[in-house]
């Protein structure tokens, strides 16, 4: 329950009413696990604080068990945000854990985009010390992501207390194992050359033996988990009610939408009405009609998946729709640090389990194509970053055997000098046929610069040195094989 606040002339904000002490005045929220947990910002005490609320039928557990992960941390001074209060909330069954805002600070997710590669290993360094320590006091983080670390100056803050567990006293080394191989996961993709000599440096601040084929297995043991979690998270959990995801169902529809954009039900039932109207139209085709709309105060691409017979549409009935397969590849994308079109909302018309038309919806983004971008920059220099931006592209697909399947050029726009993908509904995640599937899109990117020997050069020079900072065992077969070099 929250109540509207109106001293210090602040009647946009509200209140948040605790047992027995002041209210919290809440200023923004940041983050909200439906039916169980909200996370503000605000302001308590006049001080500047985070508040945890906890609903729900295990309210209780869930709110006792951040405290106390927190405490842990405490008692291993291992630096965290303070407690500063805990108890329940006036007139409903909900708890409160009110903790201190660290000011002018970011999540270590926000300041690894910032650096360059230098300044992104110093502060990896700093991380893995921190989960060293969180290991040495006996201590595991079993939710660990990188937004769950603040960064400031030279501290790093643990956060999180509800994933805080103690160490099993079975398995202790593989537990560890696990965990850094989880932190690893979570890096950009193109630092893992990193991971052995970060996994030395744990072991420095553990004071254990570093061996060689530990190093080896936690790499190994890194790509396993970043691929379980990558597709677990695009092949299911955006399929159903999650933080990220509402999903509302019937006998004659499904529908999946971001929960960040909130579109009525029966806009979204209605998306014929805006692919209709030909000033809205951008193609209408017998494989699938797409038009720019205006929902929810957003500009959006909407894209329909048409049946163009009997038999096509008996075909599809009892398959993923290919708007599901550009839903699910566009929540993959995002998880793993490559720039896409936000997505907005999968709709699919059914008849009980057999599935007709799908729609996929989208965020507009005004950028040119790649071809065009080449053709409209006078600048040298801006040209080859991009190429660069364009080849650092590639070589992430490649790391996370990603295969796009149709690299034309209006599928790659170039927004801020960097390269986004587009029309997702042939990409696939192909770990064992992958280095065919590379080269067939590395040789179908570059058929976009046939009459345009200057972009070639550009191109073929990024890849190169791309493909050979990197390292990567593959690079000239693969380059050659592509005809990228000769």
């Amino acid at each position: 329950m929250f109540t509207y606040c109106e001293k210090n002339n602040l009647s946009d904000l509200i209140e948040l009413p605790l047992k027995n002490a002041p209210p919290v005045v809440v200023e923004a929220t940041v983050r909200t696990v439906p039916q169980q947990r909200l996370v503000a910002r605000g302001r308590w005490n006049d001080l500047p604080v985070y508040a945890k609320k906890f609903m729900g039928a295990r309210a209780k557990r869930h709110f006792e068990r951040d405290v106390a992960g927190v405490q842990k941390l405490i008692n291993a001074h291992i630096a965290t945000p303070r407690l500063l209060f805990q108890g329940e909330v006036q007139g409903e069954p909900a708890f409160v854990a009110i903790y201190e805002a660290i000011e002018n600070v970011l999540n270590a997710e926000e300041v690894l985009r910032q650096l360059n590669r230098t300044e992104r290993f110093v502060l990896l360094k700093k991380i893995v010390a921190a989960v060293a320590q969180q290991h040495q006091a006996g201590l595991i983080q079993t939710d660990l992501y990188l937004k769950n670390f603040l960064v400031k100056d030279d501290t790093v803050y643990s956060l999180d207390g509800d994933g805080i567990r103690d160490l099993s006293w079975f398995s202790q080394k593989r537990q560890r194992l696990i965990n850094l191989a989880t932190l690893f996961s979570k890096m950009d993709v193109l630092d893992d050359d990193w991971i052995p000599e970060l996994y030395e440096y744990y072991c420095q601040h553990l004071d254990i033996l570093y061996k060689f084929n530990e190093g080896v297995y936690i790499w190994e043991l890194t790509q396993n988990i970043r691929h379980h979690v990558t597709h677990g998270y695009a092949e299911k959990k955006v399929f159903r009610n999650c933080t990220d995801v509402k999903v509302t169902q019937a006998f004659r529809y499904f529908i999946a939408q971001a929960r960040q954009v909130v579109i009525g039900q029966q806009a979204l039932l209605s998306l014929d009405d805006y692919l209709n109207d030909s000033d809205r139209n951008i193609k209408n085709g017998r494989t699938c009609t797409v038009a720019k709309a205006m929902l929810a105060g957003q500009e959006v691409v909407i894209k329909r998946y048409n049946l163009k017979s009997f038999w096509h549409g008996f075909n599809r009935a009892f398959r993923p729709s290919r708007a599901a397969v550009s839903w699910a590849n566009a929540h993959r994308l995002q998880v793993s640090n490559i720039s896409t079109p936000a997505p907005i909302a999968l709709v699919e018309e059914r008849f009980g389990v057999l599935r007709r038309r799908a729609y996929y919806v989208s965020a507009y983004v005004e950028a040119p194509d790649i071809v065009q971008f080449f053709i409209q920059e006078q600048d040298i220099k801006v040209k080859k970053q991009v190429a660069y931006e364009v080849a650092l592209l590639f070589y992430r697909l490649h790391l996370l055997r990603i295969s796009h399947g149709d690299c034309k050029a209006s599928n790659i726009i170039i927004l801020d000098k960097k390269p986004m993908l587009l029309d997702l509904d042939s990409m696939r995640d192909q770990p064992w046929r992958f280095e065919y599937q590379h080269i067939k899109d590395l040789k179908r990117f570059m058929r976009n610069w046939c009459s345009d020997i200057e972009a070639t050069a550009f191109f073929k020079q990024a890849f190169s040195l791309v493909y050979d900072t990197y390292d990567d065992p593959w690079r000239e077969s693969l380059l050659v094989r592509a005809g990228i070099v000769g």
